[in-house]
């Protein structure tokens, strides 16, 4: 540790730390444009010069490290100073070069009661500039749908260049020009590709880059603010959904280090239209081949009809977005009906609860991605599948001595990679690979399994295979288990964990959809065809698959409009938080199945959301331990790899080919048909 005065408070801080970290840990407020605690240190924007006694010029706090100060003759502590005249006089210069150029939008800028600058030159910033000759302008640049510009408002803090090229690891923006003729572009003025490039507008510091689908929308003071969690994917990432009225008018990011640390991909962040578009505001019932509106009391009536023909014949499919308390409630209400016929693998992926919980989680953890030293990635796409993990994966690859090696599609993941094989043999035959020396090398190796590799016939001999490979090579250890399952689906976890699997003698959803139950209940399940036969009663969202194969449509809530508890991918619990409301007659899930139940003559004994959730905790009680992971028995992998099994030679495949259309309301949205449309153009145009 290295001893330091600030402002006449005396600190330890480590030799590593940066002069501005040192000052922030003595409480001082240091400003900064182009500094970024999680991209590498540019030192261009000088906002954060301060003063070091004994230095004759003011010092950029970002760019010079504690270890970098010569230490004083007489053996004392440097003195650093952030608030003398000289500081003071160096940041109202470099404000006053920094708005030089900057043109006077605050009124019609998207950034407004949102900016850096704005709050700094407040705060740093003179009230007069000597500066009077004409302003620069800057044309401003295509990069895509997500992603507007008005490149005269930059000030070439360089961040979204290093975010896309360090973060992102699709290194599309640069710099051409030198001084005053500097631009920020993709050179040759095309979209963007990331699935992660909307971050950099939560980065720009002023106005140059902005949401395009949210421009001139709203200001930032007539927002309702709710903290919630995504369920794009099965990371369940750390969001701010922000609310006018009964309308969601854009998602944020939140920091949450051990999940998304304040990245969120582009379809977390720009699905909000499909939100709004072909939404299920009331009931329908099919009548001579065509849905017509209705009340609730004759669409429970004409499901109450069918059910009680049916007998114990019924069966239920949950899909990727719901929560456990619906899943729970559901699943009650098959019980009562007598029926076994529950699912939530529209895949058919081969998890199975009875394998035991670390079968099916994340076990390394996604923060415990920095702690591996080597990676196999099985089956997976991490990139399509879930973006901000991938990003995670990249960081730790970035730090170098990461060796990692994929089975199954050959891919860009934004890091290199060696690429052993497309099937499960190859993952039979790993010992035969270079590879197997460098995970037996390894202290914490990592395989990584997606969901797509068990969503086959022999997917419960792939799973044993690669739980093998897991306990072959040194992935089960004390304090480590790197045995890692990646989905795709936000509600999996929570379903496996509640059990809403096939009880003894059920069907499989394959089974249901072929044709397996006179009465299909699908809670907003979308991703599977169901064959002409069973009588369908669709509690969804929107207008899509479930919806256009139901007799009877029961519209629910979208995710921002309930509370309702979800399971991340390595078995985090988290809670969703109401930001809005169901549009027209639209119920949240729970309820409908509640009011149902009372229809169908076999009442659910909860009348509230918290009734509900008392006897979902009382079932389950690693329910209740919001934001805590209920660590899975290492046990589990060793017994699973004892399964066995003969394999197909078919290709593995990843889980998501379409990274923007994965759900209802992606498919929705008019933005994500956009980006669909350009990616698939893209990738048409490289194959070619």
């Amino acid at each position: 540790m290295t001893k330091l005065i600030v402002d006449g408070k005396e600190v330890d801080v480590p030799p590593e730390y940066t002069l501005l970290q040192a000052c922030e840990a003595a409480g001082a407020e240091i400003p900064r444009f182009c500094y970024h605690e999680r991209l590498s240190i540019a030192g261009n924007c000088r906002m954060c010069l301060i003063e070091v006694v004994g230095i004759p010029k003011p010092q950029a706090s970002c760019a010079v490290g504690v270890k970098d100060l010569q230490p004083n003759k007489d053996g004392s502590p440097k003195v650093l100073s952030t608030k003398s005249p000289m500081v003071k006089a160096a940041r109202e210069g470099v404000m006053e070069v920094l708005l030089i150029n900057h043109p006077l939008d605050c009124p019609i800028c998207d950034q407004g009661g949102e900016c850096d600058l704005q709050d700094q030159a407040m705060a740093y910033g003179t009230d007069a500039s000597r500066y009077q000759e004409n302003k620069r302008a800057v044309e401003d640049k295509y990069i895509g749908p997500l992603v507007k510009t008005v490149m005269t408002r930059c000030i070439h803090c360089t961040r979204c260049i290093r975010f896309s090229s360090e973060v992102a690891g699709v290194a599309e923006l640069g710099a051409t020009g030198r001084g005053e003729d500097m631009e920020i572009t993709t050179y040759l003025e095309h979209a963007m590709s990331s699935e992660l490039q909307s971050n950099v507008v939560d980065l720009c510091p002023v106005g140059a880059l902005t949401s395009k689908p949210y421009a001139f929308a709203a200001r930032p003071w007539e927002l309702n603010k709710t903290q919630s969690v995504d369920v794009m994917d099965a990371v369940g990432s750390a969001i701010r959904i922000d609310t006018r009225g009964r309308e969601v008018m854009r998602i944020l990011p939140r920091i949450n280090d051990d999940v998304n640390e304040e990245w969120i991909s582009d379809k977390t962040r720009h699905i909000v239209d499909g939100l709004r578009t072909q939404r299920l505001d009331q009931p329908y019932i099919r009548s001579g081949g065509k849905l017509r509106p209705a009340t609730w009391a004759e669409a429970f009536a004409a499901i109450a009809d069918k059910v009680k023909a049916a007998g114990n014949n019924v069966g239920a499919i949950a899909g990727d977005l719901a929560g456990v308390e619906e899943m729970f409630a559901l699943k009650d209400l098959m019980t009562r009906l007598g029926s076994a016929n529950i699912d939530a693998r529209q895949d058919g992926a081969a998890f199975d609860p009875a394998w035991g919980r670390a079968s099916y989680l994340f076990n390394s953890t996604i923060a415990g991605i920095e702690r591996a030293d080597a990676l196999l990635i099985v089956g997976a796409n991490p990139r399509r599948e879930a973006a901000v993990l991938n990003a995670r994966i990249r960081k730790r690859w970035r730090a170098g001595n990461f060796p990692v090696a994929l089975i199954g599609e050959k891919v860009d993941l934004t890091y290199s990679y060696d690429y052993l094989g497309a099937g499960a043999e190859t993952l039979a035959g790993l010992g035969k690979t270079k590879f197997a020396e460098a995970l037996k090398a390894a202290k914490n190796p990592l395989i990584i399994l997606g969901a797509g590799a068990l969503a086959r016939k022999d997917g419960a001999t792939v799973a044993s295979l690669a739980a093998k490979a897991a306990v072959e090579y040194g992935a089960i250890a004390d304090g480590w288990n790197g045995f890692s399952v990646l989905h795709t689906a936000a509600s999996r976890v929570g379903a496996l964990d509640i059990g809403f699997v096939p009880g003894k003698g059920g069907k499989t959803a394959t089974e249901l959809a072929a044709g397996g139950a006179n009465v299909l209940f699908l809670l907003g399940a979308d991703e599977i065809e169901v064959a002409a036969g069973p009588f369908v009663v669709y509690i969804g969202t929107h207008g899509d698959r479930g919806a256009h194969r139901a007799d009877v449509i029961l519209p629910g809530a979208a995710y921002p409009e309930k509370s309702a508890i979800y399971v991340n991918t390595e078995g985090r619990v988290q809670m969703a938080n109401r930001a809005a409301f169901p549009p027209g007659d639209a119920r949240e899930d729970w309820a409908i199945l509640r009011a149902l139940s009372d229809v169908l003559g076999h009442k659910l004994p909860y009348d509230s959301l918290g009734a509900l959730r008392e006897a979902v905790f009382a079932a389950h009680p690693h329910m209740m331990r919001l934001d805590q992971i209920a660590p899975g028995d290492a046990a589990n992998v060793s017994t699973l790899a004892n399964l066995g099994g003969s394999f197909d030679k078919a290709p593995l495949r990843a889980a998501v080919t379409d990274f923007y259309l994965t759900n209802p309301i992606a498919r929705a949205s008019a933005v994500m048909a956009e980006c669909s449309a350009l990616a698939n153009a893209s990738a048409k145009t490289a194959a070619e």
